[in-house]
């Protein structure tokens, strides 16, 4: 599948040396996007990511998948988090901790979810049985990664929180090598996006109509 959005913003030449584009403007432009999706798009496209994702062999032979549950307007997970389950597979979700670290827990399905709000940021679903400590993400098979868009080199633009860097970091020190997949609507595979030194690429991307795979790192 090819689904480069046409017009995506381009890298502009400035006194003969190419800029990115600017992280914070493109995350504000991707969400204004989202925001303005209905419950119904949000619910419709998370039915079709389920299906798309599940023809990835790697999500569905077993083994272990850190993913995450959808809020607001995000390309929705819970589907594909049954699915997975359904299928074997044991499912770890994140717990954001007070430094913005991810602590896992394992899903069992929704009752086993809690939403949690976190000061003034976005209410999230967390897992409300045990914790697992930071380290279970090295465990996973395949990581489900959040984002706001993907780039034709696999390069993934993040909210800015840092959470998911600190993931591929404690991935990488830990000599850890699962598959890397983003899950986004369609229109957010664009032609490039800003990356700095200690951004990685993803191996795929999973959107409501088709998967894409890339090199990977």
């Amino acid at each position: 599948m090819t689904c480069i959005k046409k017009g995506a913003r381009r890298p502009v030449e400035r006194d003969g040396r190419t800029a990115e584009p600017d992280k914070r403007g493109l995350r504000r432009e991707f969400l204004s996007v989202r925001n303005r999706l209905t419950a119904d798009d949000v619910r419709e496209a998370g039915r079709a990511l389920a299906e798309r994702a599940l023809e990835l062999p790697e999500l569905v032979r077993g083994g272990t998948v850190a993913a995450y549950v959808s809020v607001g307007s995000e390309p929705g997970t819970l589907a594909l988090l049954d699915a997975l389950r359904a299928r074997g597979v044991r499912v770890l979700l994140p717990a954001l901790l007070p430094d913005n670290d991810l602590d896992w827990g394992e899903y069992t399905g929704p009752g086993s979810l809690a939403r949690v709000q976190h000061g003034g940021k976005m209410a999230l679903f967390e897992p409300s049985g045990t914790r697992l400590g930071p380290d279970a993400v090295t465990a996973a098979d395949v990581v489900l990664l959040p984002g706001l868009a993907v780039d034709a080199r696999g390069m993934r633009l993040g909210r800015g929180g840092g959470s998911y860097d600190r993931v591929l970091a404690r991935l990488e020190r830990a000599g850890a090598h699962p598959r890397l997949v983003v899950l986004l609507y369609d229109t957010e595979v664009v032609a490039r996006v800003p990356a700095e030194a200690h951004d990685k690429p993803v191996h795929a991307v999973v959107t409501p109509s088709g998967v894409r795979r890339f090199p990977g790192p």
